[in-house]
């Protein structure tokens, strides 16, 4: 008779097995982040430091939708060109409310960036592009109001679909 922990080390290992054979071929590479517009989560003005967190939840996110929408197969390589994350530090407010990112329809989220989509050697699609939505906040979104990058997964969730996914399908 096999104890629980024998038991749940092996349901561990075939998830982990499962999700290594699943993980998708894709790259994401920050070309000079230095000069990224905006993305900083708590104050307009920052460093390598204050950016890592952006450009690490970023990358997670677009990892995620690769996982869960690039085929087997398929080979991703994404270079952010420049990131404006939604909304903005007022500066008559920012004495007062230093970390507090005011969302106005005129501060919408706009990611540029580079792709190329590839099945072998076969190149089924590849563009520059800047990624925006000018109506975030009047769409339904399904990240909770808590999380810092809600508008830009959303907006990023679109774009894969629309650029990625589709022609994936069809290629």
């Amino acid at each position: 008779m096999s104890s629980p922990f024998s038991f749940a080390a092996v349901a561990m290992l075939a998830t982990c097995a499962s999700v290594a054979a699943h993980s998708a071929d894709l790259s994401v590479v920050f070309v000079h982040p230095e000069t990224f517009r905006d993305a900083i989560y708590s104050r307009p003005y920052g460093g390598e430091q204050e950016r890592a967190p952006v450009l690490r939840d970023i990358e997670r996110h677009l990892r995620q939708l690769a996982d869960r929408g690039l085929p087997p197969g398929d080979s991703l390589r994404i270079e952010v060109l420049d990131i404006d994350l939604a909304g903005w530090f007022e500066p008559f407010r920012y004495r007062t409310y230093p970390d507090i990112r005011i969302l106005r329809e005129v501060t919408w989220p706009r990611i540029q960036l580079r792709y190329t989509l590839t099945r072998g050697d076969q190149l089924l699609s590849s563009a520059e592009e800047r990624v925006s939505d000018l109506i975030y906040l009047m769409t339904v979104n399904r990240y909770p109001v808590g999380d810092r990058l809600r508008y830009e997964k959303a907006m990023l969730d679109d774009w894969f679909d629309r650029r990625i996914v589709k022609p994936a399908e069809h290629g």
